[in-house]
């Protein structure tokens, strides 16, 4: 009877090893995509910008990423933390209806924060950001609906159908994009392209969730009725996700914005392809690891109340969190050799005057994402508001760095504020998750 137990074990484990290595295959495969889509995108559309009208499409898209900061993304956390949860409790029904009002009400929360601004830029006359925010508003909404049902797709390990999504939506981005210039090379119709490629995304996305994750809580509600007040928890999860959300939004666009204030537009989109040629890539490879890790970690450790699951966890964390160290390092070393090259396939010639900060670029991305990393160990464990002092003492430590960096450096002081904010809010992830309790005590 050992003997077969052994057996069944180790039968299990290498179905397990399966599983995961296909699941990194598609990860790998979808990542790639959308890296190589948005890298190509960029060389595209800055063809049909100039680095000033690149820089008013940076500066609107920052409506989008207050929108998924503050409303949407918190929201999808939240969503892909409790899949596993309800999976356990053979709730799914009643999760996703949960959800499913949440989104509702989030998509229905950023039109009401938005709109009257886009009405004062009208009354103020300023038709051209009026309708490039009305734009940034439809994709901002598109891509956080579909930001939350990838998450619970991703939770529910259905990695295909997010590598699908993920790697057709910056070329879909591109082709919409390509196709509104066409007709007119400004910035409000290349966010409108983007908008349009969101919609489209979106569709897709929910018509697959429907078929995959609605079957199975359909399935469930015939034979359990579990009682549980997913939207409760959901939400007691998810916001401190969105109080400091405001935080890391200011920091996150008072680069933009900050160059624009004391420097020019220009200057914003000179910046901005350097963001996308530097931060975002490496970004986007360390959640490869974080999307597949994430799903593993959360089912790992329930509920977060088992000590010796938080401790697993946590050491899983470390390992995953030096390997993205190590890789940073490495990608920073091919920066100083390579940037200008790299700037010449994927940037036109008038962009190419700031490849020298390449490096430095990908060094703050790496480091943010290794400080993410660790964030996965407190997130595991439900400790979210244990993160609420540190997101918003080092995003107001951004904002800073970012503000006085522009104004005394330009495009250089920004560069070096990124690093700066990086490293800091590496440590002190890092110091909140080793140091995290493993009991059931939560805070």
């Amino acid at each position: 009877m050992v003997a077969a137990h052994h057996a069944a074990q180790r039968t299990i484990g290498i179905f397990g090893l399966k599983r995961v290595g296909k699941e990194l295959a598609w990860i790998t495969i979808g990542n790639a995509s959308a890296i190589l889509g948005a890298l190509v995108a960029v060389r595209v559309v800055t063809s049909f910008l100039d680095p000033a009208a690149y820089g008013q499409v940076a500066l609107g898209l920052t409506l989008a990423t207050f929108v998924n900061q503050v409303v949407m993304g918190p929201l999808a956390n939240g969503a892909a933390r409790f899949y596993a949860p309800a999976v356990e409790a053979k709730d799914l029904a009643a999760y996703w209806r949960a959800i499913r009002v949440m989104i509702l009400h989030g998509s229905a929360g950023a039109a009401l924060l938005i709109v009257p601004l886009l009405v004062a830029l009208g009354f103020a006359n300023q038709l051209k950001w009026m309708t490039l925010g009305g734009a940034a508003l439809l994709f901002a909404v598109s891509s956080g609906c579909n930001s939350t049902l990838s998450a619970m797709q991703g939770a529910a390990r259905q990695r295909a159908i997010v590598a699908l999504h993920q790697g057709v939506d910056p070329w879909l981005r591109l082709l919409f994009a390509s196709l509104a210039m066409l007709a007119s090379a400004t910035s409000t119709m290349a966010t409108v392209g983007y908008a349009a490629a969101a919609s489209l995304v979106l569709v897709s996305q929910y018509f697959f969730f429907l078929r995959v994750v609605g079957k199975n809580s359909a399935s469930d509600a015939q034979r359990f009725a579990g009682g549980v007040d997913w939207k409760h928890k959901v939400w007691a999860y998810s916001w401190p996700f969105g109080v400091w959300g405001g935080f890391s939004w200011a920091q996150l666009a008072s680069d933009r914005w900050s160059l624009g204030l004391f420097v020019s537009t220009r200057e914003v989109g000179l910046y901005t392809v350097l963001f996308q040629l530097g931060y975002y890539p490496i970004s986007v490879v360390a959640g490869v690891a974080m999307q597949l890790i994430a799903p593993i970690f959360y089912a790992r450790a329930g509920i977060g109340l088992d000590a010796a699951r938080n401790a697993h966890v946590t050491r899983l964390t470390g390992r995953l969190a030096g390997l993205t160290i190590a890789t940073t390092g490495l990608v920073f070393l091919v920066g100083c050799f390579a940037h200008a090259a790299i700037f010449r396939l994927f940037a036109p010639p008038n962009f190419a005057a700031v490849s020298y900060l390449l490096p430095w670029m990908l060094l703050g991305g790496g480091l943010f994402a290794a400080g993410q990393v660790f964030s996965l160990n407190l997130m595991s464990q439900m400790r979210t508001r244990s993160m609420l002092f540190a997101k918003i003492v080092t995003a107001l430590l951004g904002v800073g760095l970012n503000i006085s960096g522009a104004y005394w450096c330009g495009i250089v002081g920004i560069v070096a504020a990124s690093v700066v904010f990086s490293s800091v809010y590496l440590f002190w992830m890092m110091l909140l998750g080793w140091k995290c309790p493993h009991s059931s005590t939560r805070h």
